[in-house]
């Protein structure tokens, strides 16, 4: 039974299908050749190729008889797609073919077109992905074998490849890095992607970046951008090169370049850069500056004598104390020899330096032991100073250079000693030092003294207590001037020593009067920012106890400046003072800075009107301002008020007016020694004694 002619020509459809897909060729030829047979039903048929059905048209076309000698019919079919030609089918050996079997040949015909032409496109495009993956490996091979390390990312940072160079520079593989933010790399840096470089490409630069490990290197790192097919920028492409022994070397060079290879201090070409440098930053805050040229006394002796080596470990001593007295921002520097500079800047007076220099001489006093041998050198130190002496580092170290040879010659060999260039400031330094010299003896050797000066109360003219006074008696001087002696002090921090000294000086004196039958009365000690700390209150009630004295013998009176240094501290101190029994006076009031916000919290019993304030009273109209307002804070704040410096009677009457409480001044006492201050605390207390302020 024959099949169904739609049902074959299906069937056909799809061989064809699995043909064009499976055979090439001969096989493709001959498998074609049966199906249009099949669906032709012709014993005879072929399927003859583009370029062999082209060759054959050319040909006269054969006629085919039969046994009878008759024409045997033939069907042929060309097959188009497209415009484009792909070959003929023809069939023969039926006595006849109907219009049926030529619309069958013309079908087939017409699916064969359409699948040899969507089976050609296929095969070009995949002959065409070939070709670009072939490409890609081939550029991807190219990448992985050269050192360079090349990554792609988007304009984001996030990695879009990754090749065998970063693998091998950063540790991670391509399929740890792609997909992650570059920032993954970084070390505490962060660069935008959105500058112009970036657009343009080329951009070169030296960064530090982070391997997998964790170890820090430098890179070369070039970048490009990354551009479509049309030109437009999607992102970058980045270039690495590890330079890490390159910059290592360049910080050897550099060190070696500025740095002396002994001592690791700066050289004298660096210390000439840093102090131009310095010089510029002083120019614009109106700062003085200084340059201290040190040349050590006896170390040629030593380095002759014991050797190089020894030398030079004493050398690398000598700086290392050296940088241990000196402030972070200063600069020190080894020049050659046995020479050293210092540069000094932000400071306020020029006489600074001279207490740096003594600072610097007071680290060579003690021993240096090298090898067994006790080694000790000196040194002389030369000053020149910006900008009366020179506006540029060499000016100012060849000018150090003659001071340190005036200083020299003037301290002998063997001498430590300080000059200035300018013989002003020599002049001004050597006074400050044998001042200094002389107050250091003083506290040994009973120089020094205490003078009390009256304070008197406004209302009735009673003397209510009294303001110790150092004053130091000089064996050759006599008295010499507080003035003098007193800043030198606080700036070299003798003012600790001598604070020390007052107040046992004071209670001492305290315990003669209560033996010789006083009673309690006041006295105030100055107290220095230095001095209050917290060993203060202990200090304090230890030196009562030893003279056995009540806590109402004493006050203590502190500047407006040591209470602007940690608040929540001081307060601290002032609270253990006053749970003692001893008062607390703010001295000076009004000249610091202090916040009334503060003022409130300090346990204070009494504000001290500075005499600055009294001196214009009553015909400065700012002065009598300040002074009310002083006083009236004090009210409110239920403080006594006391006024020092009060020398005429019309600043008397304008600050009893005023509601002040207490003074003290020449009007009403000079300062005076302990048994003059006796006999007239006894005539003031005498029954029936006038008073001035009444």
């Amino acid at each position: 039974m024959r099949s169904h002619p739609v049902t074959d020509f299906i069937a056909n459809s799809a061989a064809l299908c699995d043909a064009v897909l499976r055979l090439r060729g001969h096989a493709l030829v001959e498998e074609l050749g049966r199906i249009v047979r099949s669906v032709t039903g012709s014993p005879l048929g072929e399927y003859l190729p583009a370029d062999a059905a082209s060759l054959l048209a050319k040909l006269p076309a054969p006629e085919i008889h039969a046994a009878n000698d008759a024409p045997v019919p033939t069907l042929t079919q060309d097959i188009w797609f497209d415009s484009k030609y792909f070959g003929r089918f023809t069939v023969s050996g039926r006595l006849d073919y109907s219009d049926l079997d030529r619309q069958h040949l013309a079908s087939l015909a017409t699916l064969t077109g359409s699948v040899l032409q969507v089976h050609s496109l296929a095969q070009r495009s995949t002959h065409a992905y070939s070709q670009v993956e072939a490409k890609l490996q081939h550029q991807a091979q190219i990448l992985d074998h050269i050192h360079e390390s090349v990554v792609t990312m988007d304009m984001s940072g996030f990695i879009l490849s990754w090749n065998k160079g970063a693998e091998r520079l950063f540790g991670y593989t391509a399929v740890e890095a792609v997909g992650r933010n570059i920032l993954f790399l970084y070390e505490d840096e962060d660069m935008g992607f959105d500058d112009p470089f970036v657009e343009q490409g080329g951009r070169l630069m030296e960064v530090r970046r982070k391997k997998k490990s964790g170890e820090i290197f430098w890179a070369s790192l070039s970048l490009s951008p990354l551009c479509d097919a049309n030109s437009r920028s999607v992102g970058l492409i980045a270039y690495l090169t590890d330079i890490t022994e390159r910059k290592m070397a360049e910080e050897r060079i550099h060190h070696l370049a500025y740095y002396d290879a002994l001592t690791n201090l700066p050289n004298r070409t660096l210390l000439t850069k840093l102090v131009d440098q310095a010089l510029m930053v002083a120019q614009r805050g109106r700062l003085h500056g200084c340059v201290l040229f040190i040349d050590l006394n006896r170390f040629k002796l030593i380095n002759d004598t014991l050797g190089r080596r020894i030398g030079d470990a004493l050398l690398c001593e000598v700086a290392r104390r050296f940088r241990t007295v000196l402030r972070d921002q200063d600069l020190v520097a080894r020049l050659g020899g046995d020479e050293f500079a210092v540069g000094l800047f932000d400071i306020g007076q020029h006489f600074e330096a001279s207490m740096v220099a003594q600072k610097l001489l007071a680290t060579l006093n003690s021993p240096i032991i090298i090898d067994g041998h006790d080694l000790r050198v000196g040194g002389s130190v030369g000053i020149s100073v910006y900008p009366q002496d020179g506006d540029d580092a060499e000016t100012l170290l060849r000018l150090a250079d003659i001071a340190m040879y005036r200083a020299k010659q003037e301290g002998g060999s063997d001498g430590d000693h300080v000059a200035f260039y300018s013989q002003d400031m020599n002049q001004g330094m050597q006074e400050r030092m044998r001042i200094e010299s002389g107050l250091r003896a003083a506290l040994g050797n009973g120089e020094l003294l205490l003078h009390y000066q009256p304070k008197f109360c406004i209302e009735n003219g009673r003397i209510i207590g009294a303001e110790a006074l150092v004053r130091w008696r000089h064996p050759v001087r006599g008295l010499v001037p507080p003035s003098e002696f007193i800043p030198l002090a606080e700036s070299t921090g003798l003012v600790v020593q001598v604070g020390e000294w007052v107040l046992e000086a004071a209670c001492a004196q305290a315990k003669q009067w209560k033996d010789a039958g006083l009673p309690p009365i006041r006295l105030a000690v100055n107290v220095s920012a230095r001095e209050f700390t917290s060993s203060l209150p202990g200090r304090v009630q230890d030196t009562l106890d030893r003279y056995g004295l009540e806590p109402t013998w004493l006050e203590l009176e502190i500047t407006e400046s040591t209470l602007m240094h940690n608040i929540d501290r001081v307060i601290g101190i002032m609270d253990r003072i006053t749970a003692i029994g001893v008062t607390l006076s703010l001295d000076d009031f009004g000249t610091g800075y202090s916040s009334l916000s503060y003022l409130k919290r300090f346990p204070i019993d009494t504000l001290k009107i500075d005499r600055s304030f009294t001196i214009g009273l009553p015909s400065d109209a700012n002065d009598c301002a300040i002074a009310n307002t002083i006083i009236s804070i004090a009210q409110q704040l239920k403080h006594k008020v006391i006024a020092e410096g009060v020398e005429t009677v019309e600043q008397l009457a304008f600050l009893k007016n005023s509601g002040c409480d207490e003074v003290q001044g020449y009007l009403f006492a000079k300062p005076l020694e302990a048994d003059a201050f006796e006999q007239a605390l006894r005539e003031n207390w005498a029954p029936g004694h006038a008073t001035r302020a009444a």
